[in-house]
């Protein structure tokens, strides 16, 4: 095999594999830093050896043992850890005389509980959101320092800060490697949900920049959320937030014009819609519910946009229907945004009037002081209510709140349209 081709196949196997090799030496030295580095020294070593001996028959396990050997020098060199060392002597003593295979053999054995380890440890709630959502994309996605700076349009410095710290703060708090279990793990499992849906949000509405989503990053939180699924199948919650990121996503290709511009939900082309996405968001919500959890927060999200994705013609949507389910999200996850998205729905179900009479107090609640989509709220209720004066007013201020230079064009033609009377 020509150079060439030999190292894009270990740039390929190394992307593949280097979620599961970083857990897998995170649980043994107990330091992701650490744990990343070695992986990388496992890289370093492959394209030294791999040129002159081939891609080997498991390039998972020659990785791990290169980078399993790595760390035993390193333990031996600063004479630091005693019980691991011993540990780690212990273990590479004994896989002198075995093969490549039986090491592959050993590492699926808890491969999911250390890449379910590491999910876990990088949404910590030790972590700001911010840190975890990095860190996730790092440590778990495989992504660079630029891509994710680029992902949140931040700078690179800022985010290569933003993990180092985390990393830091994780060494600090001497955390466990492990899964964590029972009433723990279900407090824990919050946490990892609300990254990965922090991440895929970004991309579906971006809260600044000129775009109005990133596709890409809701690609890598489904991503997240699919192996979150695999490693934790009787997780319910996890079912539901894949199925909702599944059933939005599907609607990613209609939600912009042509020029970029806002389509909104009741206006989209919904032949442009991803009929295989919405197949695949309805069975993993269907799991949800298999598993008791149909009055999750993130399923009831899910069963939300199935009402939209079931709908073939906006016409067919069944607002009584999202009305009972919002009622219903309300009395588990009550917040002043799903307060709001509520007096949206019953708007629709019931006429703008209703709407407005729900939307009294929302507006004095300090947590949507400055949130864009309440005016904006107003403006449309008031508009269909044939109130256009006052709706023009909402509209405006809602183009001045929001930083999206798209959703701001948007909210400014429909200001715009009200002073036409149309």
């Amino acid at each position: 095999m020509a150079a060439t081709n030999t190292h894009e196949a270990i740039e390929t196997v190394f992307r593949i594999e280097r979620a599961r090799l970083i857990a897998g030496l995170a649980r043994m030295v107990r330091d992701v830093g650490l744990a990343e580095e070695l992986a990388q020294d496992g890289l370093v070593t492959a394209l030294s050896d791999w040129p002159k001996m081939g891609v080997p028959r498991n390039p998972g396990a020659w990785l791990m043992a290169a980078a399993k050997r790595r760390a035993l020098d390193g333990f031996r060199r600063t004479k630091m850890l005693a019980r691991k060392h011993a540990e780690l002597v212990r273990d590479l003593e004994g896989e002198q005389d075995t093969s490549v295979e039986d090491i592959e053999s050993a590492m699926d054995d808890d491969v999911g509980d250390e890449l379910l380890s590491l999910i876990f440890i990088a949404c910590h709630p030790v972590l700001s959101t911010e840190a975890r959502a990095a860190l996730t994309l790092r440590l778990i996605g495989g992504l660079t320092t630029g891509e994710i700076a680029r992902a949140f349009l931040s700078n690179e410095a800022t985010i290569a800060q933003r993990i180092v710290r985390a990393k830091k703060t994780l060494g600090n708090a001497r955390l466990t490697f492990e899964v964590p279990r029972g009433r723990e793990r279900e407090e824990r499992i919050g946490s990892v949900l609300e990254v990965i849906y922090l991440i895929f949000n970004e991309g579906y509405a971006a809260t600044v920049g000129q775009d109005l989503i990133r596709p890409a990053l809701c690609g890598e939180a489904q991503r997240l959320g699919r192996i979150l699924a695999g490693l934790a199948p009787e997780e319910p919650e996890v079912f539901g937030l894949l199925a909702l990121m599944e059933i939005q996503a599907s609607r990613l290709a209609a939600r912009t014009g042509p020029d970029g511009s806002l389509v909104p939900l009741t206006e989209q082309n919904r032949a442009r819609w991803d009929r295989v996405l919405i197949r695949s968001g309805l069975a993993a919500l269907e799991r949800a519910e298999a598993l008791g959890g149909a009055d999750g927060p993130y399923a009831l999200q899910a069963a939300l946009a199935a009402c939209h994705a079931r709908a073939r013609k906006v016409e067919e949507t069944d607002w009584h229907q999202i009305a009972g389910l919002y009622d219903r999200l309300q009395a588990v996850l009550p917040s002043p945004v799903v307060d709001l998205n509520r007096a949206v729905a019953h708007s629709m179900a019931f006429g703008p009037e209703v709407g407005l009479t729900l939307l009294e107090g929302i507006d004095r609640s300090p947590a949507l002081r400055n949130y864009a989509p309440l005016p904006a709220a107003f403006g449309d209720f008031l508009f269909r209510a044939g109130r256009l004066s006052e709706a023009k007013i909402h509209f405006e201020r809602a183009a001045d709140l929001t930083s999206n230079e798209r959703e701001k064009a948007f909210l400014l033609r429909r200001a715009a349209a009200c002073a036409d009377g149309r």
